[in-house]
């Protein structure tokens, strides 16, 4: 029956219903969806209620009357979806860890913190999740999202309730019944907003901040002399998840106003490189409260909420934006105490923070392990030791983190009023007003608006370029050698600190007025390089140098995408969606297109046919330039472009960067230097030497060896990594072995991807959720839309009610719930 469930029930349903018993959901399927509807029992006097309807590929249409009961809903879907991984993440946002699964053990997925010990992890997430942070984050929410915040766990916890009365026969295997999979409060769902927060500063130091600790006493002195300059070698596990350097961690965007397109129509395409596993993964729904809200798009886990979507009225992405949203300051500590530092010649005592968490022993019985972490007026001491000995914590010098979000409860009230926008003009203005974008760049357009709107408008440090210069020590400018646009200052000068400005939303933070913006009518976009290049034809300038560097060398992302925008802008009679949503999904890479000819000509010579790299050159000339699921080439080429990159730019390149030619330059080899031409055939030969030893041909397919596992069965995948200047990523950040390339473990890449425009009945967007809704291998929806996303189909987002109805997947829920099912918060 396809028709919806209400509380008028009839029949022997409605006789259930009203004596009060649970009415089980069918059995089949992990999900529980067959193509049946169903109702939990209400309560007598229920809090919450919300109708999910789920469509093609398992996407969640929630519908409700209050925010409490479409969090509820939204919680109830994302449990039944990926409680296991939920439940692992408020366990780690908690800092309970250890506790069930060991100390030196590892989450399970990478995500915005990386894979630290769990032990460190425990500590990191106490120190930054305290109670008092959970009270003052709370208290400046407004009431809608704190209703929408206890209706989600709620939710999780009614679904959980379900699960083990035995509702949802064969889901969640993983972690069903397991001790750590319990009932949750509201507060793990600020825990897990403020760790969002955080995720492009604080969280990236996981591990520094988690172990810096003083000095022990017998610590020879050093006396003053100026730290040593980071190590080029060094590569701390800590910034390994560098939100805006990382390969693989951001995403591409581009807006075209509607001049330009053949309908007269602004175009939106959207698509964030991003976790495949993990809590950071994205959520693809539908939330509908009638007459207040109706947007669709993605959420991370856990967040009640869509952060990257669309509405009736605007449709807006994102991308990891380059600006730095954290700086270090350099303590001088007194001489007397290194748990104290000088500001302006007087001694200042750090904030000790005593925390204790349970360590599981491999015995199974717990232990208490105790550390004391230390706030300085700055941020967190931090021990960076890692990239250098003399940036750790001696009797001389400590350093502390500040990050610029730790004071911004903004994030999340601007998505909430984002989700509700009624126009391009309102959701330009609702940023402006918030100014709490954390660690992104944001991309929008409006239904009958024919401007595209680009802003970089969150918390940015107020660091001047004055600023810089007179306070930057020389330690940091040797840091900025490795981790460029950091702040680095001097700590020991209050003149020293960050900039208040009283036109500033946040203090700290840079005025609007002084953020990267930008309206136009023909095109923007982004691929996690600076403002600078928002527009290819009209570089941007002008702004502090903490907002992004200009005049600088250009990823081969970035260069492949304003190229594309170019090549699309000729098209004759305009852009089209079909043209553009053919052309994001390419998987051409700009190294290919700028390097292979040049290697052939002067590797792969006439004499090639008696030398060892013959095979290896015959596979490259006869690629076809492609990392389709069936080309045949790709793998060797990634392979040796890996190997070429280890080469110092300033030597492999034939014409260095020009800031006057930035999509040109570098370019061509230097094969007129003899050592650069045996770098080059080493390389080749290297990457021919590493597939045979692992078992590929050299012109193994790449479908082959990319790949991901869903149901038991191999589901072939095209695109590949950043580093090779691929515009479609899909990279399995591991190292070649005999398994080749499973996007199953560490993979990031393509996650959502939309491609959104505004016709005369409403909003039109094409979608796709590379990872798929769930992550229990039990579910339906586990490989359904990785394989619509192998096979590169779109599928039209069915928005309004009449296209859910007449989706021939649709199935029908109405879940209840009270205040029983939430938890309080537990005792830490």
């Amino acid at each position: 029956m396809n028709h919806f469930v209400s509380l008028a029930i009839s029949g022997v349903l409605a006789s259930a219903l009203l004596a009060g018993c649970v009415v089980p959901p069918p059995a089949p399927g992990a999900s529980g969806q067959t193509g049946a509807a169903y109702q939990t029992a209400p309560a007598a006097q229920s809090a919450w209620s919300a109708e999910i309807r789920r469509t093609q590929d398992g996407i969640p249409h929630i519908r409700a009357a209050d925010w409490g009961s479409l969090g509820f809903g939204f919680g109830y879907a994302q449990a039944q979806d990926n409680l296991c991984t939920l439940a692992d993440a408020f366990v780690t946002y908690r800092g309970e860890r250890s506790a069930y699964f060991g100390a030196d053990a590892r989450p399970p997925s990478t995500a915005t913190f990386g894979q630290p010990r769990n032990i460190d992890a425990d500590f990191f997430f106490r120190m930054i999740g305290d109670q008092a942070t959970v009270e003052r984050y709370r208290s400046a929410q407004p009431v809608e999202l704190r209703s929408l915040i206890d209706g989600f766990a709620s939710g999780y916890n009614r679904y959980l309730a379900d699960l083990n009365a035995g509702s949802f026969p064969g889901a969640h295997a993983v972690c069903r019944g397991k001790p750590w999979v319990d009932k949750i409060s509201a507060d793990d769902i600020y825990l897990r907003l403020i760790a969002a927060n955080l995720a492009g500063g604080s969280v990236r130091f996981l591990t520094p901040i988690a172990t810096a600790h003083p000095p022990k006493p017998a610590a020879a002195p050093r006396g003053d002399s100026e730290p040593p300059a980071p190590t080029a070698q060094a590569s701390p596990d800590a910034l390994r998840f560098s939100i805006g350097e990382n390969p693989g961690i951001g995403s591409n965007a581009l807006a075209f106003g509607a001049p330009i397109t053949r309908d007269k129509r602004s175009i939106l395409f959207g698509n964030p490189h991003w976790f495949w596993r993990g809590p950071d993964r994205f959520y693809q729904a539908q939330l509908t409260i009638p007459g207040q809200v109706n947007v669709a798009g993605v959420s991370f886990l856990g967040v009640p909420l869509i952060v990257l979507g669309f509405n009736e009225n605007i449709a807006w992405t994102h991308t990891v934006s380059s600006a730095r949203r954290f700086g270090i300051f350099q303590l001088t500590l007194d001489s007397a105490d290194p748990t104290r530092y000088l500001v302006d010649g007087q001694s200042e005592a750090m904030t000790p923070v005593p925390l204790t968490v349970r360590s599981r022993r491999a015995d199974g019985t717990l232990e208490s392990v105790s550390r004391t972490l230390y706030k300085t007026r700055f941020g967190l001491v931090v021990d960076l030791s890692a990239m250098a000995q003399g940036l750790g914590w001696s009797a001389q010098r400590a350093y502390a983190l500040a990050d610029v979000n730790v004071d911004n409860t903004r994030a999340f009230q601007n998505f909430l009023a984002w989700n509700q926008a009624r126009s391009l003009t309102d959701f330009m203005a609702i940023q402006k007003r918030y100014a709490g974008m954390p660690w992104v760049n944001t991309f929008a357009i409006g239904r009958g608006d024919e401007r595209v709107w680009f802003a970089d408008l969150g918390p940015i440090p107020n660091v001047p370029d004055a600023l810089a210069d007179a306070c930057t020590t020389p330690a940091g400018r040797a840091f900025a050698g490795r981790v460029t646009g950091v702040p680095f200052l001097d700590g020991s000068k209050s003149a020293c600190a960050w900039r208040v400005d009283s036109a500033s939303v946040q203090p700290g933070a840079l005025p609007v007025e002084q953020l990267p913006n930008t309206v136009r009518g023909d095109y923007v976009g982004n691929f996690n390089d600076s403002y600078w290049l928002t527009n290819a034809n009209a570089p941007m300038s002008g702004y502090p140098r903490i907002a992004g560097a200009t005049g600088v060398e250009q990823s081969l992302r970035t260069r492949y995408g304003h190229l594309l925008a170019a090549r699309l802008q000729r098209e004759r009679g305009g852009i089209t969606r079909e043209a553009l949503e053919s052309a994001v999904l390419e998987t051409n890479s700009m190294s290919e297109r700028l390097f292979r000819k040049p290697l052939l000509d002067a590797v792969c010579t006439v004499n090639d046919a008696v030398s060892n790299l013959h095979d290896a050159c015959e596979v490259l000339r006869q690629w076809n330039g492609t990392a389709d699921i069936d080309a045949r080439g790709a793998n060797l080429w990634d392979e040796f472009w890996l190997r070429v990159t280890r080469i110092a730019p300033e030597r492999l390149y034939e014409s260095g960067f020009d800031p006057n030619k930035p999509l040109a330059t570098p370019g061509g080899f230097n094969v007129d230097n003899p050592a650069v031409l045996q770098d080059l055939r080493q390389a080749l030969g290297g990457a021919a030497l590493a597939l045979r030893l692992n078992g590929f041909a050299l012109d193994s397919r790449r479908g082959d060896i990319l790949y991901t596992m869903r149901n038991g069965a191999r589901v072939p995948l095209y695109g590949g990594c950043d580093e090779a200047g691929y515009f479609t990523i899909v990279c399995a950040r591991r190292p070649l072995d005999a398994k080749g390339y499973p996007m199953d473990v560490s993979g990031q890449g393509d996650s959502y991807v939309q491609v959104v425009t505004f016709g005369t009945s409403g909003v039109e967007a094409d979608t796709m959720l590379s990872h798929s809704e769930s992550d229990d291998p039990a579910s339906p929806h586990s490989g359904d839309a990785t394989r619509a996303f192998a096979a590169k189909r779109w599928a039209r987002f069915p928005f309004t009610d009449q296209a859910i109805d007449a989706d021939p997947a649709v199935t029908r829920v109405v879940v209840f719930g009270t205040r029983d099912d939430a938890a309080a918060p537990p005792a830490r």
